[in-house]
């Protein structure tokens, strides 16, 4: 017996497309310059700290828009969206921020596990639509790396480095996904 799968409406890949190239550009603008002011906890890197998050409640505020009218997968979206928000709103990392940067790694890595399950949990759900490999090796690796930062806040010297690696690689795989579901969108020849 064949099952036939109704195809995503063209609207909903062209969307997670544009979107995921927007996340790539953040993420790589945001690394490189928090890169740049990784050894100390001034105001422009407590800056960008703050603004990562709000991005991301931005992003998947997008994300669940889309969703909505495409009726996808909205309730893992609404958990990314008050994760980021407590993240910011609850001025963890603001607070996280005046205590050092083993507290901004902790809160960071909190951060990131949670975001990386939830990653995991829409990219398996999304399957049909294409391109979410990459979304899911993602949100599996954000989930490791925020295990990582808690541990890292606890060595000699700890930098914000490691963020600006994490962030620049989550951007690479938004790239992946857009360029894949570029490719999904091409019409066959």
């Amino acid at each position: 017996m064949d099952t036939v799968v109704a195809a995503p409406p063209a609207s909903v890949p062209a969307t997670l497309r544009k979107l995921y190239f927007l996340r790539f550009a953040f993420a790589a603008v945001w690394a490189a310059l928090l890169f740049t002011t990784a050894d100390e906890l001034g105001p422009l890197s407590t800056t960008l700290l703050l603004v990562y998050p709000l991005f991301d409640v931005a992003a998947a505020v997008v994300d669940v828009r889309s969703a909505k009218a495409n009726g996808g997968p909205v309730a893992p979206l609404y958990a990314n969206i008050a994760i980021s928000s407590l993240t910011v709103l609850a001025l963890a990392l603001a607070l996280a921020a005046t205590s050092g940067i083993p507290a901004v790694l902790r809160v960071w890595g909190a951060w990131a596990v949670t975001a990386g399950i939830v990653q995991l949990v829409v990219g398996a759900v999304r399957r049909r639509l294409g391109g979410q490999w990459p979304m899911i090796v993602s949100g599996a690796i954000s989930t490791l790396a925020g295990i990582s930062f808690v541990t890292q806040a606890g060595a000699d010297d700890p930098t914000l480095s490691s963020l600006a690696g994490y962030a620049f690689l989550g951007g690479v795989f938004f790239l992946a996904s857009a360029l894949r579901l570029t490719r999904g969108a091409r019409p066959a020849a």
